[in-house]
Order: C-alpha cells, then sequence, then structure tokens
C-alpha cells in the first residue's frame, strides 16, 4: 500500500470513488478533483485507459483480503459507492456483488469512513423475487444498519455519452424500420443524467445527515413514449412501434445480444420494467432534459451498439470505447 501513504498527509481530505474508470464513477471523480479533493479508485480495472492519469490514486477492491480492503480505506472522509452487476453472467453474478459490497461496507466502518454516498436503484425490495432489486434491498438494509452516516441514491436509468440503454434504444431505432416494446409498453421509466446524479452524489457527500433520494429526472415516459419521442428527434419522423409478447422480444433480444457478443436485455429486466419498478411519485433530482439532451447529441447518439460486456471483459480500454 505504499501509494496510499504517498499522498496520505497532501491534502485535507481524501474520498474513494469505485469504478472511476467507469461510468457514473467517472464523473463523480471529475468533481471531487474540481474541489481539489485527493480521489481513491477501487476498481477492478487498474489497467484500464482512462483521462485522469495519476491524478487518482488506484488500487484493486481486495475483497479476498479483508485488511488490505480495510487499509486502503484508512484516512478516508466519504465513500461513494458505484460497484454492482447489471446481469448474471459466467465471470460476475448478482450475489458476488451482494456479498463485496457488503465486505465493502464492513471495511469501511473498520477503516473510520465518515459517510457513504450508495448507488442503488428505484424500488429496492430485499424480499423481491428480482434478484437485482432483491440484492439492492438487501445492502440498503445493511447499509442503514451499519452506523455510518449515508445517503443513499436511487436512480432508475442513467443517460450520458457512455450510456448503455438509452444508446442501445437509439441504436435499434436507426437500424431497424419497426421498434418493438413488451406488452403494452405504459410501464414508465423517468431518466436521470450522469452529470447531474454525479452532482447529486457529490452534494450529498458534503452533508452528514442521513438521507434516501430517488435520483430521477425531470421527465417521465412510458417505454412506448420513451421510444416515439427518441425517434422523432433522431429520425424526424415517429418509428413504428408495436407490442411483442414477452417470450418473443426476449428471444429477438437474444439474438441481437449473441450477434454482438452481448446481453441486450435479460428476462428480469423485463419483468422490472413491466411492474413499473423503474417510476416513483418522488420529485425530481435533476434538470437536464432526456429529450433536450437527445436533441443535442442527435448526430451521434446510436451511431454505434454499446456493448456492455466488452467493456467489462475487456478491462484496459477506455468505457467510452
Amino acid at each position: 500500500m505504499p501509494i496510499f501513504e504517498k499522498y496520505k498527509n497532501n491534502y485535507m481530505e481524501t474520498q474513494v470513488v469505485t469504478g472511476a474508470f467507469g461510468y457514473s464513477g467517472k464523473y463523480i471523480t471529475q468533481r471531487l478533483l474540481n474541489k481539489n479533493i485527493t480521489v481513491k479508485t477501487l476498481t477492478n480495472s487498474i489497467h484500464r485507459k482512462n483521462d485522469f492519469g495519476d491524478k487518482v490514486i488506484i488500487s484493486p477492491y481486495h475483497f479476498d483480503n479483508p485488511e488490505l480492503l480495510k487499509a486502503s480505506l484508512e484516512g478516508v472522509s466519504v465513500l461513494y459507492n458505484t460497484y454492482w452487476v447489471r446481469f448474471n453472467h459466467s465471470t460476475f453474478q448478482h450475489s458476488e456483488a451482494v456479498a463485496n459490497t457488503l465486505k465493502l461496507f464492513d471495511a469501511a466502518k473498520k477503516a473510520g469512513v465518515k459517510r457513504i454516498v450508495h448507488t442503488s436503484i428505484t424500488n429496492p425490495d430485499k424480499n423481491s423475487k428480482l434478484e437485482y432489486f432483491a440484492g439492492k434491498g438487501v445492502l440498503e438494509e445493511a447499509l442503514i444498519n451499519s452506523g455510518i452516516s449515508y445517503a443513499i441514491l436511487r436512480p432508475g436509468v442513467i443517460f450520458g455519452q457512455e450510456d448503455i440503454l438509452i444508446n442501445n434504444i437509439a441504436w435499434m431505432i436507426r437500424k431497424f424500420p419497426v421498434f418493438g416494446v413488451f406488452g403494452d409498453g405504459k410501464y414508465r421509466l423517468q431518466p436521470i443524467s450522469v452529470e447531474d446524479f454525479a452532482d447529486l452524489a457529490v452534494e450529498q457527500g458534503a452533508k452528514t445527515e442521513n438521507v434516501i433520494v430517488d435520483a430521477i429526472g425531470p421527465e417521465t415516459f412510458s417505454y412506448w413514449e420513451l421510444v416515439k419521442s427518441m425517434s422523432k428527434i433522431l429520425l424526424g419522423k415517429e418509428r413504428k412501434v408495436f407490442s411483442m409478447n414477452d417470450e418473443i422480444g426476449y428471444w429477438m433480444s437474444k439474438l441481437i445480444g449473441t450477434i454482438k457478443g452481448d446481453k441486450l436485455v435479460t428476462r428480469e429486466e423485463i419483468k422490472g420494467l413491466k411492474a413499473d419498478l423503474l417510476f416513483t411519485n418522488s420529485p425530481p433530482a435533476g434538470n437536464t432534459k432526456l429529450t433536450e439532451w437527445v436533441q443535442k447529441n442527435r448526430n451521434k447518439l446510436g451511431m454505434e451498439y454499446a456493448n456492455e460486456l466488452k467493456r467489462r471483459l475487456n478491462r484496459t480500454i477506455a468505457y467510452k470505447e
């Protein structure tokens, strides 16, 4: 751990961001650096190309060594946790992500971390039959009971330059003459900009009170409306949208994913969407409208497929590639 000792007394405050070279973690990190805060990152991608160079202190997670994990968090005031996996794969599992995050919380407490800003999901429930939402529910409960000051942020969909979901919806709008939605498409989404999300995270990192915030954007769409709105902006016309059976839609998505060497959507994600779990009745926590952002980025959004598995399995390329 000599690199941590080298920087230990250089600044008044040190904060940790998990996955600083990934998606939301990158935006949080940049904001902390702009505040002259020393930033460390815990990551599985210590050799990933990034924009920060030697401005960020890098350490592996050390989930297999509690003492090293604790040491990597000593002297840290705030931990921003973005660590998670979207779906199960042969090399990563939801259950493993839950177990590792519990180790992270435990190490943070033992190291004396003062506050944790934790990325969750809208409508988590430890008793849910959906593993993603159940896992997030378990972690929220553990953090609340840890005795550490916390801010739990619950986004549903985060959009931005390195986004997966919105980009790939745009890609399919551009690629195919029609767009199929699961069932009636009336289930809702409230996308928040990654810039707004990072602002919210850093704002909460500077506070002390325990809070849970539904990190949603200012616009609410049904999935059907989302596709229609995006197609009109991207193509200048509304793409024809049709309803399809869940299983048929899943297998069509699986075919596209197989061709791309990725997982486009999972059965659990379909169930979560249709259960309206990405919707809340809370006031917006961000100001950036998705429609305005799509308009601004219409000449590049969805021009290329965003491959999540490629990003996860190749730990050297920059996350935006």
